[in-house]
């Protein structure tokens, strides 16, 4: 076979990406190690996180602003982070108004938690062990090794982009549209558990009980297992990991246990237990009723003053762009919204059904009803073994909502009665039916002599699992001993 000879140009593309990775490696001062971050300079993950930090409070919630929560969780921070091998960096601190149970953090120090954390935590210093392993994130420039990673696999096609226009490939500008994705896709399992060690480091430092880190991750291994109990996976807790990340939550524990008596095992350090619960006591816990809320099969919604239910087997997530419904087998509800401009534009009700609904698949049998009074227009599609039904509804001439249902269609016709009866179930209720609608809130009451665990799971205002919330709240179980004197937190 006749071999040629590459261009200039080719020879250099080939040489240039292994100088790159080698100028692009440096040590990292919180990890020590050499890390591969050269393809995001710390500059770019400031851009990052500042343009990133508008989408997150839209995509979560926004801020929790209910009493001095905020505050608190910045000067916490703060104070973390000033024993950080990065104390001058412009931290920034946000509660979220998200019931899940999450932690995240942008480049650039922009550091996130939700107050459904802020719900499952019994002390400050295991806030501050969650907040701790987040600033580890940042100072280890873990967002910068995965952006740096993933750009160098294809780095040879983007240094020819460099070397030449003409090649029409570029590369650092798209840094700031990957942002996002860098904070909340998981991390490796050597990251995370980097993270934890830096997390227990920065304890330490600020004069914390480093074992705050193995007392918070069995609760979250035992909320775990409600998660999974609610999807129909009761051993979620093993495959699942530390808020959507790599290493298996027991995995995770017996490190903390080994970081905490490598470091003492925090002897004298600080948890700060009684002023946080203190605190903690009437956080809303689940739904805010600003954003809706769920019981049972119904979802309602208090401020905008309407309900709907959906059948028995579907599980319902409340999220920020949708209300969202499944059943074990995949079939689907989604609630949303759309604006009247967009009706308008798209030429009345039936035209946005066919053409401007996002992703609008090809129609059929579209036709006009009435939904308690009000008009709403419908069609159903069929595609890749699946069935879909959309619906649009006008509650008055400024207000329309979407509602899709989506089935297997060996599922179909067992569904269609109940998802008729979804569909007329959604109505609007009276004032006096939405100002009954009270948020959950934690509450924190003292043991009294001879109350029992059964005791404490009746007085719990869940719909399901009262005994293993109270367990993953307090981290008592049923076969652990009670103490007469002992506060303990419920949902009332």
């Amino acid at each position: 076979m006749m071999m040629h000879a590459y261009s200039p140009i080719a020879r250099l593309g080939a040489l240039i990406p292994a100088l790159l990775l080698i100028a692009a490696c440096s040590t990292n001062p919180a990890t020590g190690k050499q890390s591969f971050t050269g393809l995001m300079t710390p500059q770019k993950e400031l851009q990052v996180g500042a343009e990133e930090h508008p989408k997150i409070l839209k995509g979560f919630g926004g801020v929790y602003e209910t009493g001095d929560w905020g505050p608190y969780i910045r000067e916490l921070g703060l104070k973390l982070a000033k024993h950080s091998e990065m104390p001058d960096l412009p931290w920034t601190f946000t509660v979220l108004n998200d019931a899940k149970v999450n932690a995240f953090a942008l480049p650039g120090g922009y550091v996130y938690i939700t107050r459904g954390l802020l719900a499952l935590a019994s002390d400050e210093a295991e806030v501050a062990g969650v907040l701790g392993h987040e600033i580890g994130h940042v100072t280890a420039r873990h967002s910068a090794q995965r952006y740096s990673s993933t750009m160098a696999a294809n780095l040879g096609v983007q240094v020819l982009g460099v070397l030449s226009k003409a090649y029409g490939v570029g590369g650092a500008e798209n840094i700031v549209a990957a942002g996002a994705n860098l904070a909340l896709k998981s991390y490796s399992r050597e990251q995370e558990l980097e993270s934890d060690m830096l997390g227990v480091r920065y304890l330490v430092r600020a004069g914390y009980d480093p074992d705050a880190m193995t007392s918070f991750f069995t609760k979250l291994r035992a909320h775990q297992r409600i998660e999974g109990l609610m999807q129909g996976d009761a051993n979620a807790a093993e495959k699942n990991n530390m808020l959507a990340t790599h290493p298996r939550t027991v995995d995770r524990i017996a490190q903390a246990i080994q970081l905490a008596e490598k470091n003492g095992n925090g002897g004298d350090g600080k948890r700060n237990a009684s002023a946080y619960l203190r605190r903690v006591n009437g956080l809303v816990f689940g739904d805010d009723i600003d954003q809706g809320v769920i019981k049972g099969q119904t979802f309602i919604h208090p401020v905008m003053r309407f309900e709907f239910s959906v059948p028995d087997g579907f599980t319902i997530t409340n999220r920020p762009d949708m209300v969202l419904a499944k059943d074990k087998d995949g079939n689907s509800i989604k609630f949303g919204g759309t604006t009247p401009e967009a009706i308008r534009k798209a030429g009345g009700m039936e035209k946005y059904l066919r053409y401007a609904w996002k992703g609008a698949p090809s129609l059929r049998d579209i036709e006009w009803l009435d939904i308690n009074g009000m008009k709403a227009v419908t069609g159903s599609t069929h595609q890749n073994g699946l069935d879909a039904r959309r619906i649009v509804i006008e509650r008055d001439t400024e207000e329309y909502w979407l509602l899709q249902f989506v089935s297997k269609s060996k599922d179909t016709g067992r569904l269609n009665e109940p998802y008729r009866r979804t569909t007329y179930s959604f109505r609007n209720i009276s004032a006096r039916e939405a100002n009954a609608i009270k948020p959950k809130q934690v509450r924190v009451i003292t043991v009294g002599r001879g109350v029992s665990f059964d005791n404490l799971i009746q007085t719990m205002s869940v719909d399901e699992y009262k005994a293993e919330w109270f367990e993953a709240l307090n981290a008592i179980g049923p076969e652990d001993p009670l103490i007469a004197g002992a506060r303990v937190k419920v949902v009332k």
